[in-house]
């Protein structure tokens, strides 16, 4: 029952944000009593917790598996950016919001992921890059890791851009492309356009 409480909380706030998402409807959801929530959670900020505790612990396995399985650091780039792709089709942005306003302690969990394990994901693939010849070698990696890091949140933690008239994954595909040709050798740029015209075909 534990697993089924957070698998369907997770769709509801996914689908329509965390605060707009009361106990009462998400009992009613399941067709249980709000009790048999409680028996789990002490309340919404524990369950939220939960939920993204297992957000999290999902992009972790995904990223890791990106990079066992793609053909060098450019394709691992095209492959998590299909994967946010698909995320964000079922993904309200509202969330992010949400869980910075109402949820802190489940915010600084989503925080210290970005600082650490993106981060090295990130470090990991310039470092990739740099010794298969697809990024310039003189790009400081440090700094751009944490320029990448900072940029993908800066998206997802700004209304503006949320509220704009485009999707997010159209911003988050327009930066990354923006991005690789930034650090791109003349190697790479190749391999990048190879990617972008598979990718629209």
């Amino acid at each position: 029952m534990q697993h089924r409480i957070v698998e369907e909380s997770t769709k509801l706030f996914m689908k329509y944000g965390i605060r707009s998402i009361s106990m009462d409807e998400i009992a009613h959801h399941l067709s249980i009593s709000k009790k048999t929530i409680y028996q789990y959670y002490k309340d919404k900020d524990a369950l939220v917790d939960e939920v993204i505790e297992n957000e999290i612990l999902r992009h972790k396995q995904s990223g890791c598996e990106h990079k066992i399985c793609c053909n060098n650091a450019i394709h691992e780039i095209f492959m998590a950016m299909e994967t946010v792709n698909e995320i964000f089709k079922t993904t309200n942005p509202i969330i992010v919001f949400d869980l910075k306003k109402y949820h802190l302690s489940a915010y600084k969990k989503l925080s210290d992921f970005k600082s650490n394990f993106f981060y090295e994901l990130i470090k990991d693939n310039l470092e990739r890059g740099i010794n298969e010849g697809l990024y310039r070698p003189e790009i400081n990696v440090d700094i751009i890791s944490r320029y990448r890091v900072g940029a993908i949140f800066m998206i997802l933690d700004n209304e503006s851009l949320v509220a704009n008239k485009h999707t997010i994954t159209e911003i988050m595909w327009e930066i990354a492309e923006l991005f690789m040709h930034g650090i791109a050798s003349n190697k790479g740029i190749k391999l990048i356009q190879k990617y972008k015209q598979q990718r629209l075909k």
